[in-house]
């Protein structure tokens, strides 16, 4: 009896990868837009030019329907797999300084996932596709998206909303993605080999990808719109960090003052956000989002350069070779080592 219960509970899959969640109208929108196999699920979709596995395209659609921005939100937005978890970290810590201390005993970062506390407008507030409130949020908010520039909801692209936004050298970005999926496949799905996922990326196919329109998006409307828009890079982070905070922190519009730096709040900062220390938390270890994915699995290595431990020569030149006509001109140069 007991056996039988066991594999029921481990076969049956996680929220986050159900896919009979599709209204008729939902099902009717499917049937017209290109589709490719999926990371997560069966299917990617191409809904306004960008891939969106199954699960997540009533979720896109509601926010960009119902979400109104205001001149007080700052929203992070990330291409998948490239330091989301600790960019959400840094800026929760900087933006709440005052109001929470560094290292203050129950500091919400000590206690709670960086996800839960700047969420995902599609992943967790519209999952599903239902209305949430989020106007009781105090100001400002602090949110998360996906989403590319020109996806957004109008109400973000004119308000005086602040958009942070990172991306990560595509080699490293690849091979992050590709684990993770994997590891929230394993147990409930076969994984996908990484040749195959790898001839996806380079076509385009990777969540919310092209991975090149996302990002030379982005790097356009941060040249345009510099006091609307930060750029960053998970490796400028990595190799200064205190530099980027304070980047940050200027952009906005809370830098921090001499007395701060002086008695190390900056410091403190990036210490309570590494990696070490996030991953190594109670709740980090064993917590888990109400869809189901364990928090673990958004802390695998934060390295520069993991991307030398599995391409292959001819992996290297396909990317460089698309990366290089893709950013052409544009004056962005990707950091690999």
């Amino acid at each position: 009896r007991k056996h039988s219960i066991l594999k029921i509970m481990t076969t049956s899959p996680p929220k986050y990868l159900e896919e009979d969640n599709l209204s008729e109208e939902g099902k009717k929108l499917l049937s017209i837009l290109p589709k490719e196999k999926g990371w997560l699920g069966s299917y990617a979709y191409n809904y306004q030019g960008f891939w969106v596995p199954q699960k997540f395209l009533p979720a896109v659609i509601a926010f960009q329907q119902q979400f109104q921005a205001q001149d007080s939100d700052i929203i992070l937005v990330t291409t998948p797999k490239s330091g989301t978890t600790w960019l959400k970290s840094l800026l929760f810590a900087l933006v709440n300084r005052v109001k929470h201390p560094i290292f203050e005993p129950n500091h919400p970062l000590l206690v709670e996932n960086p996800h839960v506390l700047v969420p995902f407008l599609e992943h967790t507030l519209y999952f599903d596709g239902r209305p949430v409130d989020i106007s009781t949020f105090t100001s400002p908010r602090l949110l998360a998206t996906h989403v590319p520039f020109s996806s957004l909801p109008k109400s973000i692209q004119v308000s005086k909303t602040k958009l942070v936004y990172l991306c990560r050298n595509p080699r490293d970005t690849f091979i992050s993605m590709w684990h993770f999926t994997n590891n929230l496949l394993l147990d409930h799905k076969d994984t996908d080999s990484i040749e195959e996922m790898f001839n996806l990326f380079c076509k385009g196919v990777s969540l919310y990808g092209p991975f090149w329109n996302h990002v030379l998006d982005y790097w356009k409307q941060s040249i345009e719109k510099p006091n609307k828009i930060l750029f960053l890079m998970f490796e400028e982070i990595k190799k200064k960090p205190k530099i980027q905070l304070k980047r940050m922190a200027e952009f906005l519009e809370c830098p921090f003052s001499i007395e701060e730096e002086n008695s190390g709040v900056v410091d403190d900062i990036l210490k309570m956000c590494s990696f070490e220390n996030l991953s190594n938390l109670e709740v980090n270890r064993n917590g888990k989002f109400l869809t189901g994915e364990a928090y673990k699995v958004f802390f695998r290595r934060g390295e520069i350069g993991d991307w030398k431990n599995y391409f292959t020569i001819e992996m290297s030149d396909k990317l460089n070779h698309i990366i290089e006509e893709k950013f052409q001109g544009s004056g962005l140069k990707f950091l690999y080592v």
